[in-house]
């Protein structure tokens, strides 16, 4: 099964589109936890089991595991998601995107040392870097379109020929590299008029958005702006607002609540006939 139908059945199974990230920094995980052996797999252990039922996806962030000196961990993470949770997509935020020999070792670690099912690419260095990705036709390869953060404008609203950056990089992924039908956009909960403009731009694709909660992003202008005529059409991602809700040993109940909370204004606003 191909990641963008596996996208869709859980898309339709939870009846969800949030997507809960696992970014597990060892200074804010709850206290009791620091100490233990794996506490960055433990903590994400009980956030998921938490969760699971409510989310579309996961979405495990590798400077997380990569500054610790605890790959092993986010390996354990995903191949307990892959164990218990089959249906659930399992997203490695990493950005790669480098010349294509060194592509095809990045790609190489998110699909194949991993196990993941799709991960998130920067397009900058053109084609020759996203190849090695693309090949891998049930894969998902998730390109930097219109990013959350600040300093986003610096680049990616640039005109080039008359239009803004990330316009062209939207329409050069959807209408020459989505050849395999695996391509999906990181498109930021902060900017829903750039939402609205790449969906026009690329149609169906999924657009994988961060920025709600911590960041700020509006719920009902991003889905109103975003989902595609079947209700869907968005992976819409939250990590600090729902894993951290809560400090005590019932961090994980806390984080059940947010996340109910995330899903619950996210469907309010959604197209129900998928």
């Amino acid at each position: 099964m191909g990641f963008i139908e596996k996208l869709e059945k859980s898309w339709k199974l939870s009846h969800s589109l949030l997507c809960v990230g696992l970014d597990p920094d060892i200074n804010k995980i709850p206290l009791h936890l620091r100490n233990q052996k794996d506490a960055l797999f433990i903590f994400n252990k009980a956030i998921i089991d938490s969760t699971f039922d409510l989310v579309c996806a996961f979405k495990p962030q590798i400077a997380y595991f990569a500054s610790q000196a605890a790959e092993q961990q986010l390996y354990k993470t995903i191949t307990y998601l892959k164990s218990n949770y089959p249906h659930i997509p399992i997203i490695l935020d990493a950005k790669r995107g480098d010349i294509g020999s060194t592509a095809t070792h990045y790609a190489v670690e998110a699909f194949e040392r991993y196990g993941a099912d799709a991960v998130t690419i920067n397009p900058y260095m053109g084609f020759d870097s996203a190849e090695p990705f693309l090949k891998y036709r049930d894969k998902g390869a998730i390109f930097l379109c219109r990013t959350s953060n600040k300093g986003a404008a610096d680049f990616q609203d640039l005109l080039v020929d008359g239009r803004p950056l990330y316009e062209k990089v939207a329409t050069m992924i959807s209408e020459k590299w989505n050849y395999n039908k695996n391509c999906l956009l990181v498109v930021g909960a902060t900017w829903p008029d750039q939402i609205q403009n790449i969906r026009s731009i690329n149609g169906d694709m999924p657009f994988l958005v961060p920025g709600v909660g911590t960041q700020g992003g509006n719920i009902k202008e991003i889905v109103e702006a975003g989902q595609t005529k079947n209700g869907t059409g968005l992976i819409i991602s939250s990590s600090r607002a729902i894993i951290y809700a809560g400090q005590d040993e019932q961090f994980a109940f806390s984080a059940r609540k947010s996340a109910e909370h995330f899903k619950e204004q996210i469907n309010l606003h959604r197209l129900h006939n998928e």
